[in-house]
């Protein structure tokens, strides 16, 4: 049977690890649950979104081996901006279907023709904003800049975002997703860039995790009376 200066030992190293660890052990927790109780549609802003858009289908498009690429076509992809059909030839250069001019950018007007396509025609636009950097935590991260930001009038802090090189609609922001997006830091433990799950901090306290679990069956063994008694049982 361990010893009782042992055993306080272990109860000492457990309450202290529980200590430490609690609070991370608390957001995972709450995090989780968040996770598991919200519809994930809703976080991706499927309710703001109209789902029964179609893309517009273009007559007459000019030949893409027409086109000035000098490097031949690798990708291409049709664009709807503003009823004029364009090309996003190699996610490098976006030229116009019909007559083949090069179009550097899209402009404030043409970003909202874009947004309205994808997001319910109900929505009230406040406010179109053109971004070209953003930090490591931004609700725009590791997307294509610069872009357009349009904010609507809703109690959710809505925002859309259309890419300003190729056009693109490129995703919704609002109140539930930044809670969501909070939460997520919270959990893989990427104070940084959010998304990564093999940040040193998380490797860490996934040990110190284990390690209280192990200190609390370890001093339950200690305290045990059932095991006491079955130990003084053999030893007779």
């Amino acid at each position: 049977m361990i010893g009782r200066k042992t055993a306080l030992k272990i109860r000492k190293t457990h309450r202290y690890l529980g200590l430490f660890i609690g609070i991370q052990f608390l957001m995972w927790t709450i995090s989780g649950l968040y996770f598991s109780w919200t519809d994930i549609d809703d976080i991706h802003g499927d309710q703001f979104k109209n789902l029964q858009y179609q893309p517009k289908a273009f007559q007459n498009l000019l030949s893409p081996a027409q086109l000035d690429v000098p490097k031949g076509i690798r990708t291409i992809e049709l664009r709807d901006i503003n009823k004029i059909p364009y090309y996003w030839i190699n996610e490098q250069q976006l030229f116009n279907a019909l007559n083949g001019e090069l179009k550097s950018e899209i402009s404030k007007d043409e970003a909202v023709y874009v947004a309205k396509q994808y997001m319910k025609k109900e929505l009230e636009i406040i406010n179109v904003e053109r971004i070209t950097e953003v930090g490591k935590q931004h609700e725009y991260r590791e997307r294509l800049l610069p872009a357009y930001v349009i904010s609507y009038a809703d109690n959710e802090a809505l925002k859309a975002y259309v890419s300003v090189n190729d056009g693109k609609f490129q995703t919704v922001r609002h109140r539930r997703w930044r809670w969501f997006d909070f939460l997520w830091m919270t959990h893989t433990m990427d104070y940084e860039g959010r998304d990564n799950f093999n940040t040193t901090v998380l490797r860490a306290f996934s040990l110190l995790g284990l390690i209280t679990v192990l200190s609390g069956f370890l001093l339950w063994y200690t305290s045990s009376p059932t095991i006491r008694k079955i130990i003084k049982k053999k030893n007779k």
